[in-house]
């Protein structure tokens, strides 16, 4: 579909995305930026690594996501002893019909919370990811494409590391955002209190459907992105190569998830053009897990989230209105 020929309805996508967070705001307590992180990677058609320790919500965010959305929803728990066929599934035989037939694993839905990714084994965890890329899976053979919109939002807990299998970076790299999870503040951790029986009872309705995530993708290309605002997301990914506490910047998949996201931000903005607000507000979550950085930078006690703040302070910002 070209850029030209494509009509875009901002207002359509922004009263939707909003129509989703009022939805969701009836479990969620406070995390309105996770869940509009969230909801971006499902309009540029990406997976999620959520990370943050139990019981703030991470489960929970996936579920009422693909509720409000009226999608498919599975939940994988990650185990050493997983294997890939628990994941893809695998074929059985059938006395009746002397025959063998496929039974699909749990990445057969449109949203799949593969909880504490990092337990489980390099092997099953490159099954999953191979899924992620490919949107399709082999089971003996024989190839089946994944339901569409498809998406992965794993999780794990940055604490406990006895056990586990941390991902190399270059798998890290397929996962478009990494979004961190807080803990709640006072105020928040008193309203989870004052709900926490709807919350359990978990009375989320579908205000929109999965179609309407297709059809906001397809709008994406047509998004307009001036030759300022391309240079600023060129320049802000370089700038990782040469900051001097980073032993590993940003790749080319990086300078990407920046132009997609920032499209998907401005669509549920309202609008059809991407600003510097647009890529400043994705550049966290889609930086913070592609930038290796040095040894002496952990005894410093500096942080990806520091050096992406100081390169954003660095970057020059494109001067406002230029709309492409």
């Amino acid at each position: 579909m070209s850029q030209s020929s494509t009509k875009i309805y901002p207002e359509y996508i922004a009263k939707i995305t909003g129509n989703i967070l009022s939805e969701a705001s009836k479990i969620i307590v406070g995390k309105k930026d996770v869940l509009r992180y969230v909801i971006i990677a499902l309009y540029a058609g990406g997976h999620v690594l959520l990370e943050g320790v139990p019981g703030v919500a991470k489960t929970l965010i996936a579920k009422t996501i693909a509720r409000t959305f009226n999608m498919t929803y599975s939940r994988i728990q990650a185990t050493p002893d997983l294997l890939p066929s628990d994941i893809v599934g695998t074929f059985i035989y059938d006395p009746k019909t002397s025959d063998f037939k496929p039974r699909k694993g749990p990445i057969f839905a449109n949203i799949v919370l593969f909880d504490e990714i990092n337990r489980a084994s390099p092997r099953t965890q490159s099954a999953l990811l191979e899924a992620m890329q490919e949107r399709q899976v082999t089971i003996e053979g024989i190839t089946f494409k994944l339901p569409e919109p498809f998406m992965v939002i794993a999780t794990q807990n940055p604490i406990e590391m006895e056990g586990t299998f941390p991902l190399p970076e270059a798998q890290l790299d397929r996962f478009l955002l990494k979004i961190i999870v807080e803990h709640p503040d006072h105020n928040e951790s008193k309203e989870i209190l004052k709900r926490i029986h709807s919350i359990e009872e978990f009375r989320v309705e579908p205000v929109a459907e999965a179609t309407d995530i297709l059809t906001i993708r397809s709008m994406l290309p047509a998004v307009k992105v001036s030759e300022e605002v391309l240079e600023y997301i060129v320049n802000i990914v370089e700038e990782t190569h040469r900051h001097p506490m980073v032993r590993l910047g940003g790749s080319p998949r990086a300078t990407i998830a920046l132009y997609l996201c920032s499209k998907a931000n401005a669509l549920i903005s309202g609008r059809d053009f991407v600003i510097p607000d647009d890529v400043k507000f994705v550049a966290h979550p889609i930086l913070r897990h592609r930038i290796l950085l040095k040894p002496e930078a952990e005894l410093e006690g500096i942080t990806t989230d520091k050096v992406i703040d100081e390169i954003l302070n660095k970057v020059p910002v494109p001067t406002p209105g230029v709309e492409g």
